[in-house]
C-alpha cells in the first residue's frame, strides 16, 4: 500500500503553519481504512467502508475496487484519489481529534 507525504505543491509554507487540519501523509490499510497524519502531528484512522459499501455510495462507488482505493495520495492537504475524488480534511480532522477516527457513512 502507499504512504504518501505532502509535497511542495500542496500549499505555501505560510498556509502550512496556519492550517492544522492539512493532511501531510496517508497510508492505506486493510478493510477500506486509511491512516492519516495532519500538519500538527495529529494522526488517526478513517474508516471508509460505510460510504463505499453503503446503499447510496454515489462517487465513492469507484473506490469499491481495492486497487483504486489503494491509490490514495495527498494533494493540496487532502486525501485524494485519481478522478478528483477527495475527502474533506477539516471534517476528518475534527472527527479524529474528538474520537481518534472518522467513520464515513
Amino acid at each position: 500500500m502507499s504512504d504518501t507525504a505532502g509535497t511542495a505543491q500542496d500549499c505555501s509554507p505560510g498556509l502550512r503553519s496556519r492550517v492544522p487540519w492539512r493532511v501531510t501523509a496517508v497510508q492505506v490499510d486493510a478493510d477500506y481504512t486509511l491512516h492519516v497524519t495532519f500538519a500538527d502531528g495529529t494522526a488517526g484512522r478513517v474508516r471508509c467502508g460505510g460510504a463505499i459499501w453503503g446503499p447510496r455510495p454515489g462517487v465513492f462507488a469507484a473506490l469499491r475496487d481495492a486497487r483504486v482505493f489503494g491509490q490514495a495520495f495527498v494533494e493540496h492537504g487532502a486525501v485524494t484519489w485519481p478522478g478528483e475524488l477527495d475527502l474533506a480534511p477539516d471534517a476528518m480532522y475534527d472527527a479524529i481529534t474528538a474520537t481518534g477516527e472518522w467513520l464515513l457513512t
